[in-house]
């Protein structure tokens, strides 16, 4: 079984029945199957892809990522999602690490065009326009590739690592209709379901739980057109009469102060990307009755690890229980397990654990002990059986969700003429979850502006990476060994 399999079988159930509702649009699942078969067809007839060619998938949420992501896996290719809000150096980086020739992209991100080709001689541009909707007929049309297997390779998820360079995890088919059916007995999934998708479908979480899970189960997708104003997208996705809604924290506590009252068309909400606090999740099932579920993930996981049980207890503050047929376990560093109540790494092991990554067996090797992931994150398990973090991998921020390293932003910082040291760390913040706040020490005599400094990385990298407050000190506070003290910059008062 494949996920170009597993698709199509859902197509061939119920042809016509909707799988996409976009504003006003409506897709059956007909029409986006046509729509793959058409993307396949030109990948390997007009592009020259090739069974296990990496194809780049370069799109804003829309209709067209779906028969993108899974005509790239009919032609017997692997979908490399890339984060639309990446500048044009941090894309050009993923399309070189991954050898990727064809990107998948739409004018809405024309403007880099140029300059990709231009870094990147010989990339072909596949622009998704193409894909403009055409009355097609309800059968299944075309026989589904018999190229990949479950231990093919399917995905490449690009995510931040502690060295500043982002790796690609490498899962698999079976790595991914592992994880979509874990998903489904825990969240009690069916066909009369829809998702409501709010956030990027490039990410791993909404990739897995937002698209795969309900369609591979026959179910819809409410992909919501934009987020703004907020009271629109719930109105969309109500009107739509969404049943299952998966997002970050922050959307969750926008809720509760929303003027929104019972009965909601949904069954049952999951938390993920980042932690949920305990008062959100007290205050928003006692305002709406709906079960918030919360759960823990990480992209080399394809992503789910654990949930919080739709039927049973729901512990504030823990990440809850594994998912069916994923195993965690509580690891000292020399791999013996450790017992309730004992800190440690938190490690795991199953079907959804990827392949490694992608050409970085060093980097593989450091995060592997046997079948084990080693996560990075330090937690314990209690006597229940219930899984809780206490820290996170070292330095890492969560920014609306998503990873940003600090190293990242500190190489940029150390470009400036002028700068002496840099450091970043996250300050809270309940919008976003946490913004990277930048520390900077001068050259002697030279006069830096906040202003300036945030405009040289904005030009680098992604927005959500930009500082937030840049703070001037004229020297980074040291341990004896030169060492840059962050746990003393997280001590100094915030800045106004």
């Amino acid at each position: 079984m494949n996920l170009a399999r597993a698709f199509a079988n859902s197509v061939q159930k119920q042809p016509r029945k909707t799988a996409l509702f976009w504003g006003d649009r409506e897709y059956a699942y007909s029409e986006l199957w046509h729509q793959a078969v058409f993307v396949a067809d030109q990948l390997q007839q007009q592009f020259g892809v090739n069974t296990g060619d990496r194809v780049g998938l370069w799109l804003k949420n829309c209709p067209e990522f779906i028969p993108s992501f899974f005509g790239i896996l009919q032609a017997g290719a692997v979908t490399v999602p890339i984060n639309n809000f990446l500048k044009t150096d941090e894309v050009n980086y993923i399309l070189d690490d991954a050898g990727i020739d064809v990107l998948i992209t739409d004018s809405e991100l024309g403007a880099h065009h140029r300059a990709l080709v231009a870094a990147r001689p010989g990339l072909k541009i596949f622009r998704v326009e193409a894909l403009s909707p055409s009355p097609l007929p309800p059968e299944f049309p075309h026989p589904v590739s018999p190229r990949s297997t479950g231990s093919d390779l399917a995905v490449i998820i690009y995510t931040s690592g502690t060295t500043g360079r982002p790796k690609g995890a490498m899962l698999s088919h079976g790595n991914l209709l592992h994880n979509v059916e874990s998903c489904r007995i825990v969240l009690q999934t069916v066909s009369g379901d829809r998702f409501g998708v709010l956030l990027p479908l490039f990410h791993s979480y909404m990739l897995t739980v937002g698209m795969l899970l309900p369609l591979l189960v026959g179910g819809s997708v409410v992909l919501v057109k934009s987020l703004h104003p907020a009271r629109n997208v719930l109105q969309e996705m109500f009107q739509r009469q969404t049943t299952v809604l998966p997002a970050i924290p922050q959307f969750y506590r926008s809720m509760v102060n929303a003027p929104l009252h019972p009965p909601l068309p949904l069954r049952i909400c999951v938390s993920g990307a980042a932690p949920l606090p305990t008062q959100v999740l007290q205050e928003f099932e006692a305002k709406f009755h709906i079960p918030l579920i919360e759960g823990y993930g990480l992209s080399e996981a394809s992503p789910v690890v654990t949930k919080n049980p739709l039927d049973g207890t729901r512990k504030a503050g823990s990440i809850g229980l594994p998912i069916p047929n994923v195993e965690v376990s509580i690891q000292d560093d020399a791999g013996r397990e450790l017992g309730t109540n004992e800190i440690g790494e938190v490690c795991v092991r199953g079907g959804n654990v990827m392949l490694g990554y992608w050409r970085r067996p060093e980097e593989t090797a450091k995060v592997m002990r046997g079948d084990w992931l080693l996560t990075g994150d330090v937690g314990y398990r209690d006597a229940e059986g219930y899984y809780f973090i206490t820290d996170r991998k070292k330095d890492m921020l969560l920014v609306n969700g998503i990873n940003v390293y600090p190293r990242e932003i500190e190489e940029i910082l150390y470009q400036i003429p002028g700068v002496k040291e840099a450091a970043v760390i996250g300050m809270p913040d309940n919008r976003r979850g946490e913004q990277p706040i930048a520390y900077v020490a001068p050259d002697d005599g030279t006069v830096l502006e906040e202003k300036a400094v945030q405009q040289f990385v904005r030009r680098k990298l992604a927005d959500y990476k930009v500082p937030r407050k840049v703070v001037f000190l004229a020297a980074l506070p040291r341990n004896a060994t030169g060492k840059i003290l962050k746990t003393a910059l997280r001590d100094l008062p915030p800045p106004a």
